[in-house]
C-alpha cells in the first residue's frame, strides 16, 4: 500500500504544472495530485494555510467504499474560519486562534464528507475576515502572509476568501469553500477569473464557522465551473438545528447540478444593472450581454435606482453584531485559546503588535468594542432598514418592477494591485452589496479579461432563487466558451495583453 501511494505521489508530482480536470482517477490519485500542485505552485501565492495530514487516509477510505459520482473523491479545501475535525486549528488567519484545534467538523463539513469529499486542508484568508480594520490589505493574515493573485503576482486577490479564489484559478483543486458577510465570496472569485455563489443566507448552515455577522454570514462554493459550484452547493446545504437561519433550508435545498440547463437563457427577461456597471468594464460586459442575447434572453435596461440611498447603517449591524457574535464562537471553543471575547482579541493584538499588527492596525474591532448590543434600538432600526432597502425595496422590488427573473451586472474591477503602505485601493463596483445585505443570493462567473485580468458577471435574485441562477450562469458559461487560465506573471506588465505597449516605439 506504502508503495502504491509513493508512486501515485510521484506520478501526481510529475504532472503538478498540467491543467487538472475534473474528476480524473481515483480519490487517492487526484489528492496525490492536488498535494502535488499545492507543495509545488503554492509558494508562490500563498493560497494555502495547511495541508490535513489525514488526506491521504481519507481517499483511502473513500476508494475502497467504491463511492463515486458528486463530489465523491474531490480534494476541497476549506477558507480557515471553518472547523475540521482532526489536527489542524481553525485560526481565522490570527496568531490568537493558533492553537484552536477544537477535533469537531462543521456541519458543512460533515455533509462534505457524507458525500465523499476529501477535505485537504486550509486556505489562507483576509484575518478575521477582513473585519479587523478599514486599512487592511485584502488576502493578508498573521498566519499565512500574503495570497498572491496567480494572474499576477503583485496584484490582490480580493478577501476574505482569498485563499480559496486563488487556489482554484491556480488549479491547486476544482473546489473550495469560502465565506461571505458582504463580497467575500463574489469578489476573490470574480478577481482570480472563477465561479463563486454566495447563497440566501440560512440555506447553509454556519454553526462552527468564525463569525461576523448572524445576519449576513454565510459560507459558499467556490469552483473551476458552475457545475462544479452546484455540486458542491448540493453536498453542503441543508437545515442545522444549531442555526435557526437553517429552519427552512431543507425545504428549499435540491439536487442543483441536475437542473442545470444549458438553454435556461431563452425567452427569460434580464435587468440589466446600469447603475452598477462601469469602472473598467464596460467592454467585457457588452460582449457577456451580447452571449445572453444570443442565447434568447430578453435584457431589459435599468439605468438607476433610487433606493440605493435609502438604507440603513450596514456597518452598524456588522459591528454590533460582530462583538456578540464573536464573544459566542470564543467562548465555544473546547481549545486552549487566550481570547473568549472581541475585548481580549484588542488586547492580544496589542501585545503582539509587531507580528499582528505591521501593515495596519484594529480601528474596526475597536469600533465595534463601543457598541452597545443586540438589544440596542438604533442596532435593531439600522437592520430593519438596511435589510428594507436590499431586499423587498431593493432586488425584490426591480424584478418585479421590471418584470425579469434575475439581475446582472459586472461583479468587480480587475485586481488592484497589493499596497502594504496605502492598504485596498480597489475603486469599487458592482451591486453585490444589495444580495449580501438581503441575504440573497449571488453568483458571479467568469465573464472576459480586462487588460489581462479577469473580471465577473453576476447574477442576482430573490431569495432562495440558487436553483434558476446557477442554471442561468451555467447557460452563460457554455455558450461563453472556455475561459484561459492564469500565467502567474510576476506583474501583469509581463502580459501579452499590456508588455508591447510598455516599449518604446523607436
Amino acid at each position: 500500500m506504502i508503495d502504491n501511494l509513493v508512486a501515485i505521489t510521484m506520478l501526481a508530482a510529475s504532472q503538478a504544472t498540467a491543467p487538472v480536470p475534473y474528476a480524473e482517477g481515483s480519490a487517492q490519485q487526484r489528492t496525490a495530485t492536488a498535494i502535488a500542485r499545492v507543495q509545488a505552485i503554492d509558494p508562490q501565492i500563498h493560497s494555502v494555510i495547511a495541508l490535513d495530514p489525514t488526506a491521504m487516509e481519507q481517499a483511502s477510505r473513500i476508494d475502497q467504499s467504491r463511492r463515486s459520482g458528486g463530489i465523491a473523491g474531490e480534494p476541497v479545501l476549506l477558507k480557515d474560519n471553518i472547523e475540521a475535525a482532526g489536527p489542524l486549528p481553525t485560526t481565522a488567519g490570527s496568531l490568537a486562534l493558533a492553537n484552536n484545534v477544537t477535533n469537531r467538523d462543521a456541519p458543512l463539513v460533515a455533509r462534505l464528507r457524507a458525500a465523499g469529499a476529501v477535505i485537504l486542508g486550509k486556505t489562507n484568508l483576509s484575518e478575521w475576515a477582513n473585519i479587523r480594520s478599514n486599512h487592511s490589505i485584502s488576502g493578508w493574515s498573521a498566519i499565512g502572509g500574503q495570497t498572491r493573485n496567480p494572474w499576477a503576482l503583485d496584484r490582490n486577490p480580493c478577501g476574505s476568501s482569498s485563499g480559496s479564489g486563488a487556489a482554484v484559478a491556480a488549479g491547486l483543486v476544482r473546489m473550495a469553500i469560502g465565506t461571505e458577510t458582504d463580497g467575500s465570496v463574489t469578489c476573490p472569485a470574480a478577481l482570480n477569473g472563477i465561479v463563486g455563489l454566495k447563497p440566501t443566507v440560512g440555506l447553509v448552515s454556519r454553526t462552527h464557522v468564525v463569525p461576523i455577522s448572524h445576519s449576513q454570514d454565510t459560507p459558499g462554493p467556490m469552483a473551476a465551473s458552475v457545475r462544479e459550484a452546484a455540486m458542491l452547493l448540493s453536498a453542503i446545504a441543508g437545515s442545522d438545528p444549531a442555526d435557526p437561519a437553517t429552519r427552512d433550508a431543507d425545504r428549499h435545498r435540491t439536487d442543483y447540478a441536475a437542473l442545470l440547463d444549458a438553454n435556461s437563457l431563452k425567452g427569460k427577461r434580464i435587468g440589466v444593472m446600469r447603475f452598477a456597471s462601469g469602472f473598467g468594464t464596460d467592454a467585457a460586459f457588452e460582449t457577456a450581454l451580447a452571449v445572453l442575447r444570443e442565447r434568447g434572453a430578453t435584457l431589459v435596461e435599468i439605468k438607476k435606482f433610487d433606493d440605493q440611498s435609502k438604507g440603513g447603517d450596514e456597518l452598524k449591524v456588522l459591528l454590533t453584531e460582530l462583538k456578540a457574535d464573536l464573544a459566542t464562537y470564543l467562548k465555544g471553543s473546547p481549545a486552549p485559546i487566550p481570547v473568549r471575547s472581541l475585548a481580549d482579541v484588542i488586547a492580544f493584538d496589542k501585545a503582539n503588535a509587531k507580528a499582528e499588527m505591521p501593515l495596519f492596525g484594529q480601528d474596526t474591532f475597536e469600533d465595534a468594542q463601543k457598541a452597545k448590543g443586540l438589544s440596542d434600538p438604533a442596532y435593531k432600526k439600522a437592520r430593519e432598514a438596511s435589510f428594507r432597502a436590499a431586499g423587498p425595496n431593493g432586488i425584490d422590488r426591480l424584478l418585479k418592477q421590471y418584470d425579469v427573473v434575475a439581475l446582472v451586472g459586472p461583479t468587480m474591477p480587475p485586481a488592484w494591485l497589493v499596497d502594504p503602505v496605502n492598504g485596498d485601493q480597489s475603486t469599487g463596483g458592482g451591486a453585490g452589496s444589495l444580495a449580501a445585505v438581503a441575504g440573497y443570493p449571488h453568483l458571479t462567473v467568469p465573464m472576459g479579461l480586462v487588460k489581462g485580468l479577469p473580471v465577473g458577471l453576476s447574477f442576482m435574485g430573490s431569495k432562495w432563487s440558487e436553483a434558476r441562477l446557477l442554471s442561468l450562469g451555467y447557460a452563460y458559461e457554455q455558450a461563453r466558451g472556455a475561459f484561459p487560465r492564469p500565467k502567474f506573471y510576476r506583474t501583469i506588465d509581463e502580459s501579452p495583453e499590456i508588455a508591447p505597449a510598455l516599449l518604446p516605439r523607436r
